[in-house]
């Protein structure tokens, strides 16, 4: 799904809630404190998050926010995975301060998933978790987003809502990219202003 599919999908979607759910949660993933390389993304071993962590490596190039690129952490790698993709358990093992953990788990959280999100909490890590049909794993979330119908709530795939996550994450990198360029257009323009009101008037004819 592409950035201009994502955007029209929101826009069906206004005044539904879903637009400010998955804004605030991907406002807080983007200021989680992790190093580059440190955003593990993880899920059950039967469902492995592929797409959401291509979508978010492509914000993060696209919006030049390195931080935003996820370690995709895999249960079982081949040995002759290529390295991004031969992350194994151990690196939750490692987990610790400077990493920030996302589970995404479209049904129950298996129970060894959930220890190990445990574990990586009472290590330091901080804990985000995009889920479903789950009861603990928002409980041991710092922040969660919850997938399912709620006192009414119109409710999109599990896939779109992962998909308005990583859109949202890159676009305040982008417009706060945009607005330091224009700050510092005016600012240059208001220097040179500056100069030529400095200038002699012999200079100016």
């Amino acid at each position: 799904m592409d950035r201009q599919r994502v955007i029209e999908l929101r826009a069906l979607l206004a005044g539904t809630g879903w637009v400010e759910r998955t804004h605030a949660f991907a406002r807080a993933l983007r200021h989680a404190p992790h190093d580059v390389g440190g955003l593990l993304l993880v899920g059950p071993p039967e469902n492995e998050p592929w797409h959401l962590a291509a979508h978010l490596t492509d914000e993060a190039r696209l919006c030049g926010v390195p931080q935003l690129a996820p370690s995709l952490v895999r249960w079982s790698p081949p040995p002759d995975a290529p390295a991004h993709l031969s992350i194994g358990l151990e690196r939750l093992e490692a987990a610790g301060r400077h990493d920030t953990l996302l589970i995404v788990a479209p049904d129950t959280a298996p129970a060894n998933l959930l220890e190990r999100a445990a574990d990586a909490r009472r290590a330091g890590a901080t804990l985000f978790s995009v889920v479903g049909d789950d009861e603990e794993l928002p409980e041991l979330s710092h922040e969660s987003l919850l997938v399912r119908a709620d006192n009414g709530l119109v409710v999109p795939d599990f896939d779109t809502v992962c998909h308005f996550v990583s859109t949202a994450a890159g676009e305040e990198h982008a417009s706060r990219s945009r607005w330091r360029m224009l700050r510092d257009r005016l600012a240059r323009a208001l220097d040179l202003g500056a100069e030529r009101d400095d200038e002699p008037d012999w200079a100016m004819e």
